[in-house]
């Protein structure tokens, strides 16, 4: 759950790449904590494992320069930049690539709400404490990443032909134990008329019994996503949303804070991380089932960005989530107490213009 722990298991993992390495992330910093990762890829590389990123264009401005793919594939890497910014006429800038996905050789998946920078695994700190989490998968699991990552590929413009046959990155299914936990990647898309990512959310409050708690860097709520999370406390439902003590965007956090107040007044509990700014996107309930991703509570990744989560149920990592978010809690403060009901008007004046604005934001 550690993001530095992140980077070293992910770092482990690249080194024993044997046939492949995908990585697909909304942001690469040309710093640091990327250095790293591509000293090892050089190397796998020079052992003919063939290597592929796929980044976000907007997610990665003032992170690199725009010899950046230039450079990657002079050594060999395959490259390729999601809805590249331009000057032109592009309808479709606003949808971006707020995926985080690595497979390395089809047999070994990580995702979560890290990017490949240096700010996500504490080498620099310009928002305190920097909070984030992911995910490690094995097993027949990681085809849904690497089905994933391919379709994100081929969808993306450029001069080579497109994958036409995924089953050479896909291993043959492990049918070994027969009693297995439930373990399922998903990925969200603004292109179809499904709205995944919020469903789930809505999903795990409806259905909670006794708790559901989530942790999220940013809370912009659609009214079905506000009034789930209000019926369930109704009903007697434990709910918890954690959000950053210290904001990485101000505009965002006054935002999110204007939430606050409703929720509150309908049982839902609100806590503010302390130590700095959560990037985590997280949520268990009820002991059985939980979630590690990249999708914000908030309309952006909702309805506007592609996106990715891992949903698990009745495996041993719900209970080490639901221990990790208890040792949150410790670190946490109020959230109605920092900005609660006895508001000035005229600070209240300003939340009802933000909230008009939130679906833009």
């Amino acid at each position: 759950d550690d993001s530095a722990l992140g980077l070293a298991a992910q770092k482990e993992e690249l080194r024993k790449a044997s046939k492949f390495i995908f990585m697909e992330y909304h942001a690469i910093e040309d710093s640091g904590s990327w250095h790293e990762i591509q000293a090892i890829l050089e190397e796998r590389l020079n052992a003919g494992v063939e290597v592929r990123i796929f980044y976000d264009d907007i997610g990665s401005i003032g992170f690199i320069n725009t010899d950046f793919v230039k450079r990657l594939e002079a050594k060999g890497i395959r490259c390729k930049v999601f809805n590249p910014f331009g000057l032109g006429l592009n309808i479709f800038l606003n949808n971006r690539d707020h995926r985080k996905i690595t497979v390395i050789d089809g047999k070994v998946g990580f995702t979560g709400g890290y990017n490949l920078a240096n700010e996500y695994f504490g080498l620099t700190q310009p928002y305190g404490t920097w909070k984030d989490t992911g995910i490690k998968l094995t097993g027949n699991a990681v085809k849904s990443l690497t089905v994933a990552f391919l379709e994100m590929w081929n969808a993306s413009r450029g001069k080579e032909a497109k994958d036409t046959d995924f089953t050479k990155y896909l291993p043959d299914a492990d049918t070994g134990a027969k009693v297995r936990p439930f373990v399922q990647p998903y990925a969200d898309s603004p292109m179809d008329d499904e709205r995944l990512g919020e469903d789930v959310y809505i999903s795990v409050a409806e259905y909670a019994k006794e708790y559901a708690w989530f942790i999220t860097p940013y809370l912009i709520l659609t009214d079905e996503m506000s009034h789930a999370l209000s019926l369930a406390a109704k009903r007697g439902v434990d709910v918890r949303v954690i959000t950053p003590g210290i904001p990485d965007k101000k505009l965002i956090y006054s935002v999110t804070r204007s939430y606050y107040h409703e929720l509150v007044r309908n049982g839902v509990k609100i806590f503010e991380w302390t130590p700095g700014f959560c990037h985590a996107k997280m949520f268990v309930s009820d002991n059985r089932i939980a979630a590690c991703g990249t999708i914000n509570l908030d309309y952006r990744s909702f309805y506007h960005h592609f996106e990715n989560g891992v949903l698990f149920a009745y495996c041993p990592a719900v209970a080490e989530i639901r221990e990790h978010f208890e040792r949150i809690f410790l670190l946490c403060k109020d959230g109605e107490e920092v900005f609660g009901s006895e508001k000035k008007r005229a600070v209240r004046l300003e939340m009802v213009i933000l909230r008009l604005l939130s679906p833009l934001l």
